[in-house]
């Protein structure tokens, strides 16, 4: 079992999840005779990873060499979904999409290649797409609405579509997508995570947003079951339930600021296209309407995900203390505590405040 790529958050935490599934000689316990033994656990990346029990294979994702250090593996798992917005930010663009799909088209390849059986793709949940009408929880076989644009949920989209094609041209690899909810954990760093880093929580007025979250150990158990059960297609993966909006205002403490919709998405379009914002105004969806997903089929096949919601807010929240955003872009507490709002339009929220400011003062 290989896991290709692996500097991220998320792919140490599949890596950790095999090296424990491996140790016991299956994943899961369940039906008899339907699991298969993951056996070693090879990572492949350029650099080594910090986690112990696994053999190293040095490699470069985005060459088609790849295929050499996929000799012998009989299944290989691929985190698609980035959790280093920083890095993401300092690419740029058009070089961070043309990364992504390089590298996912390469290990796809490699992989048919290498005579690999099966192969994993961890995207995110976020291509269902977050719309008003969303019913709630999604089914694993909801359709996938997210816009394909520039932002990185259409990174993930041009991977879903690069794997529905790889199921026609490689008949031979068994492929699953598996689609977590908003990752948390140690060292993820997200547009959802750098929502919670704004002073203020934005709200959309009529919108009822659904928060579900998955920690990043919970998305390995969950890989090292689709390998172990060799389940095939497509599978959501969160923590139960969601969370509400006055949930999230409970538990974090945070005063919301709202706007309608419309001011919203257009104030953050056109930040967006002169350069101010770094996320396309569609990514105001995934905090405004919901995207919960159901798990079914994970859970119907033995998945128990450790983790809650509101465990997994405590552990973003954690886990950013001490870091302020306005738009995904992080602060200094003094520029932060002018902010109003999260996501693209925090700049809206803030000029609110300047204008309140300058009246108080002006009539002082």
């Amino acid at each position: 079992m290989a896991v290709v790529g692996t500097a991220d958050a998320a792919s140490h935490a599949v890596l950790r999840a095999l090296v424990t599934a491996a140790a016991r000689g299956h994943a899961a316990p369940g039906e008899p005779g339907s699991e298969s033994r993951i056996g070693s656990v090879v990572a492949v990346d350029t650099e080594r990873p910090a986690v112990g029990g696994v053999e190293f294979r040095l490699a470069d994702p985005a060459d088609p060499a790849l295929v050499r250090a996929l000799t012998g593996v009989h299944a290989a798992a691929y985190v698609a979904a980035s959790t280093d917005l920083e890095q993401d930010l300092a690419l740029g663009t058009r070089p961070r999409r043309e990364r992504n799909l390089r590298r996912a088209q390469t290990v796809i390849t490699a992989a048919a290649a290498a005579g690999v059986r099966h192969l994993v793709v961890v995207t995110g949940a976020q291509v269902y797409g977050a719309l008003p009408d969303n019913p709630v929880p999604l089914a694993d076989d909801a359709p996938l609405r997210a816009p394909a644009d520039e932002g990185q949920v259409g990174d993930l989209m041009d991977v879903e579509q690069l794997v529905a094609v790889a199921r026609d041209v490689h008949p031979g690899l068994k492929l699953t997508v598996v689609r977590p909810a908003a990752l948390v954990g140690d060292g993820v760093d997200t547009v959802a995570t750098r929502h919670f880093e704004a002073p203020r929580l934005l709200t959309v007025r009529g919108a009822a947003p659904a928060w579900q979250f998955c920690h990043v150990d919970d998305l390995g158990s969950a890989v090292a079951l689709v390998v172990a059960r060799g389940i095939e297609g497509a599978v959501a993966a969160g923590a139960p339930g969601h969370l509400t909006q006055a949930d999230l205002e409970r538990l974090t403490g945070m005063r919301q600021v709202e706007l309608s919709l419309g001011a919203a998405m257009g104030t953050a379009d056109r930040l967006h296209r002169v350069g101010v914002l770094p996320a396309p105004a569609s990514d105001l969806a995934f905090v405004a309407f919901p995207w919960a997903v159901s798990s079914h089929t994970l859970l119907g096949r033995g998945w128990v995900p450790v983790h809650d919601n509101e465990t997994c807010l405590g552990v973003l929240l954690d886990a950013i203390r001490g870091s302020h955003a306005v738009a995904a872009r992080r602060l200094d507490r003094k520029d932060a505590a002018l902010g109003a709002a999260s996501a693209a339009v925090a700049l809206v929220g803030t000029a609110a405040i300047m204008r309140r400011r300058r009246r108080k003062g002006a009539t002082g």
